[in-house]
């Protein structure tokens, strides 16, 4: 059994894998890393989960000033390695961003499992904090991307940013036609940004070639999935999928 370990804006997601399958994860907020070591305690043992099973344990992160504490907190528990990607071990594909070091490694995990999994060209959207769109082109190469903010980050700038806009949770509309204001909002998220992304897959289809397939990953990739028309593959736990197969790889080589 291995541990991954996705650090994002807003959640910290964990999953364990055996035998590649991923067969149990869950969620904490960033904001309570703090209690990160207690609460996998807890949910290790409410699950029967055999902390002697776990071989190792890996780190994807976008917040670098809790990496230390993620990290130690897993060698406590386990007893056993724990990699952080980017400085541990490397993503194996080649970036030609003008400056590679930019880039989230979360992003080039994304990108690599999409290519492996789905093969190239491959299209990776990933909702969560914001929106990334990561290319991989028919040379297998990582090309760059499309970053914009994610939906539950709009409705925050809408309620924070207007002085008649209420703070509302991100929830299915009744009607594309909101006949209320919390309706037009929530309408908005729903059918504005999945016609954002049928769009954009749209018009980045037409550079990579149509053979080019469009994966959506991510937090509220479930939400969005009733609402797109051009997405081949929906997958929400790629990035820990993508940390699974890195680490046995890893794992393989010793």
């Amino acid at each position: 059994m291995i541990l991954a370990c996705d650090i994002g804006n807003t959640n910290i997601a964990f999953g364990f894998f055996e035998m590649n399958a991923l067969v149990l994860k869950a969620k904490l907020q960033t904001t309570g890393y703090g209690k990160f070591k207690s609460y996998l305690e807890n949910m290790l043992k409410s699950n029967n989960a055999g902390l002697s099973k776990i071989q190792a344990s890996i780190i994807c992160s976008v917040v670098p000033r809790i990496n230390k504490k993620i990290k130690e907190a897993l060698s406590d528990i386990t007893g056993r390695p724990v990699y952080l990607v980017g400085k541990d071990l490397a993503v194996p594909i080649k970036n030609l961003y003008a400056m590679p070091g930019q880039v989230g490694q979360d992003r080039l995990v994304c990108a690599y499992i999409a290519l492996r999994i789905y093969g190239a060209p491959v299209i990776c959207v990933d909702l969560g904090t914001a929106i990334t769109f990561d290319i991989v082109s028919k040379n297998r190469e990582y090309l760059g991307g499309i970053i914009l903010p994610g939906l539950n980050l709009s409705l925050s700038a809408l309620h924070q940013n207007t002085a008649l806009l209420s703070e509302i949770k991100l929830a299915h509309p009744k009607t594309m036609i909101g006949t209320d204001t919390r309706q037009s909002m929530l309408s908005g998220m729903a059918f504005g940004f999945s016609s954002l992304i049928d769009g954009l897959a749209d018009k980045l289809k037409k550079g990579l070639g149509s053979e080019t397939k469009i994966v959506v990953c991510g937090g509220d990739s479930l939400f969005i999935k009733r609402y797109c028309r051009k997405i081949d593959y929906f997958a929400p736990d790629l990035i820990l999928k993508g940390l699974a197969e890195l680490l046995n790889e890893k794992l393989r080589e010793r």
